[in-house]
């Protein structure tokens, strides 16, 4: 190298990095440049600085301000067999680290868990919700994520980091100790529960899951429907006394309407008979006798189920039903 190739080469006398959002990692860029003896070198808060000589790690460097010396560069130093009292340039990689929380990140299942609830039996689970991480230890981070890279940013990590939490969510669902419907109650404690299943994952790469939160956790559509109805068979519960409502309901609003108060006893009437007889034929046992005796021919009895039709107390399907079978008595 001649003369005016080394004073025309420029030296590194002042090193730093401001942290830059989602970003995880830099090589500090030297482009061919030496580090002067003595240059400075700031860490701000939340950041490592490491230095390599030829991939191999040599000194790390936490939070402050430091000036670059052989005496506070002790591996680096052995590594170039420096003597005691050198002070000429020198060459090395620098990385920075960011330990700051990596917040806002959203994790869910592309595909249902299958889960065996210990009500329910087996269920397809989806859940959605965010969490958090940070770097943790800076050495196995900068071995098995950094490598030789550049730079390295939290969107690099993310599709790995929710195969970890797929994997971990079918780990912490799929042992049945805990009720579907206990886990969607109480999402706080579901959620420590699976940040402890995640963070094993997390930690074999240098990193620590700071929060994880379960914000969303549902069944397939059909299977929700099923349970709809069931909760709302539970809700309408004796037969006989939903059939009392309907009925009671029925002559509420007949009296409001034109018939009164007698049209609404007659309903009343027919609505307590028809009830009756649904009911047998929901149960199997045989219909109590309507009020007034049971001498009412087929007829009569259409009537009254047209009078309930009108007034909204059964449906038009109902009443087709029963209507076939009272012509179907009399041929």
């Amino acid at each position: 190298m001649g003369i005016f190739d080394f004073l025309s080469k420029q030296f590194v006398d002042v090193i730093d990095w401001v942290d830059e959002p989602g970003v995880l990692a830099i090589r500090y860029p030297m482009q061919d440049r030496e580090i002067q003896n003595g240059a400075q070198l700031t860490v701000r808060s939340g950041q490592t600085a490491m230095f390599y000589n030829e991939g191999v790690l040599a000194d790390a460097f936490l939070p402050g301000l430091h000036t670059l010396e052989t005496a506070n560069l002790p591996v680096l130093t052995s590594l170039l067999n420096w003597d005691k009292g050198f002070s000429a340039p020198f060459k090395s990689d620098v990385y920075f680290f960011s330990q700051k929380e990596q917040t806002g990140l959203k994790w869910g299942t592309q595909q249902p868990i299958t889960v065996r609830d210990k009500e329910f039996g087996p269920l397809r689970v989806r859940a959605f919700g965010s969490y958090s991480f940070r770097v943790e230890d800076v050495a196995v981070f900068a071995v098995k994520m950094m490598g030789s890279l550049d730079r390295l940013t939290t969107t690099d990590l993310e599709p790995q980091l929710r195969a970890a939490i797929a994997t971990a969510l079918a780990t912490g669902l799929g042992g049945g100790e805990i009720a579907f419907l206990d886990l969607a109650a109480n999402q706080a404690a579901l959620s420590e529960q699976l940040r402890a299943a995640v963070e094993p994952a997390f930690a074999q790469w240098g990193l620590t899951c700071t929060s994880f939160f379960v914000e969303s956790l549902s069944l397939p559509e059909d299977v929700q429907a099923m349970l709809d109805k069931s909760s709302s068979m539970r809700v309408v519960g004796d037969l006989d006394r939903f059939v009392r409502f309907q009925s009671a309901q029925a002559i509420e609003t007949a009296a409001g309407q034109s018939g009164g108060v007698a049209g609404a006893g007659a309903g009343a009437a027919a609505g307590f008979a028809i009830g009756q007889q649904m009911a047998a034929g929901m149960t199997g046992a045989p219909a109590a006798a309507a009020p007034g005796g049971g001498g009412e021919d087929a007829f009569a009895q259409i009537e009254k189920l047209h009078k309930l039709l009108t007034i909204g107390a059964i449906s038009q399907a109902e009443f087709d039903t029963k209507k076939a079978e009272l012509l179907g008595r009399i041929r």
